[in-house]
C-alpha cells in the first residue's frame, strides 16, 4: 500500500517532555504517600494516560483520589511544561521533511490538549503542528480509550481519511507500539539510547535518530515498506 500519512507521538518523539512529566508524577506520587524517583516513574508509566494511571494509583495508595485529580495533575505539569519544553533534535527538521516529502502528518498522543499546546508552545513548534492534533482525553470523552488502544490512531487516520495500512506512526514507547499495530499501521520505533528488544519484538522497525527519519520516509516512498526495516 502506498504511504499517505505519517502520525507522530508527542512525548519522546517530537518533545523531550518525558523527564519533566516523569519529575511532576513521581513529586506528586510521593506526596500522595507513594515514594517513587523520575526514573521508576517513567518505568512504571511511560506512555499512559493519566486517567489509565489513577486507579493503578489509587490501588497502590488503597484509596480514591478526588474527582478532580487529573485536572489538578495536568495543571500542575503545564505550569513546567509552558516553561521548560524542548524539542527532540531533529524534531523540527523532521516535521518539515515531512511536508516537504508532500506527506500529510498529525499528531497522537496521550497528552491532553492543554499539555501539547504548553510544550509545542516552548518547543517553537507550535505552527508546525497547528491544527494536526489528536488528544486521548477527546477519544476517552467519546467512549475510547487511550494507548495501547488503537484509537486514537484510527482517528487520526479518520480525519485524514487514510486507510490504517497507508499509515506510517513514529512511537516511542512500548505502549504506544502496541497501539499502532493493533490499529493494522505500520511502525517506527525511535530508540535515540539504542536497541529496544521490547519495541522491536513488538513489531516496530527502530531508528535511533530523528535526523534519519527523513531519508527513511524517503526510503519508504521509493522501495515500499519493507525499506523500513532497519536497525
Amino acid at each position: 500500500m502506498p504511504l499517505r500519512l505519517v502520525i507522530f507521538d508527542c512525548d519522546g518523539v517530537l518533545i523531550d517532555s518525558e523527564p519533566l512529566c516523569d519529575r511532576v508524577v513521581a513529586t506528586e506520587l510521593t506526596e500522595l504517600g507513594w515514594p517513587m524517583t523520575p526514573s521508576e516513574c517513567h518505568h512504571r508509566f511511560v506512555g499512559m494516560s493519566f486517567y489509565d494511571m489513577q486507579p493503578l494509583i489509587e490501588a497502590q495508595l488503597d484509596r480514591s483520589l478526588s474527582a478532580t485529580w487529573v485536572d489538578n495533575l495536568v495543571a500542575r505539569l503545564t505550569a513546567v511544561l509552558r516553561t521548560e519544553s524542548r524539542p527532540v533534535p531533529g524534531a523540527a527538521e523532521a516535521l518539515a521533511a515531512v511536508a516537504a516529502l508532500h506527506l500529510p502528518y498529525r499528531i497522537a498522543s496521550n497528552s491532553s490538549h492543554t499539555e501539547m499546546d504548553a510544550k509545542f508552545a516552548c518547543a517553537g513548534l507550535a505552527e508546525l503542528v497547528a491544527g494536526r492534533l489528536h488528544s486521548a482525553v477527546d477519544i476517552i470523552a467519546g467512549g475510547g480509550r487511550g494507548k495501547p488502544a488503537p484509537d486514537i490512531f484510527l482517528a487520526a487516520a479518520a480525519a485524514e481519511g487514510v486507510a490504517s495500512e497507508q499509515c506510517l506512526v513514529i512511537e516511542d514507547s512500548l505502549l504506544g507500539v502496541r497501539g499502532a499495530i493493533a490499529a493494522g499501521m505500520e511502525c517506527l520505533g525511535f530508540s535515540p539510547s539504542g536497541d529496544n528488544p521490547a519495541l522491536r519484538t513488538s513489531g516496530a522497525a527502530l531508528f535511533h535518530s530523528m535526523f534519519d527519519l527523513p531519508a527513511l520516509l524517503s526510503a519508504r516512498l521509493r522501495y515500499g515498506r519493507s525499506s523500513t526495516g532497519v536497525a
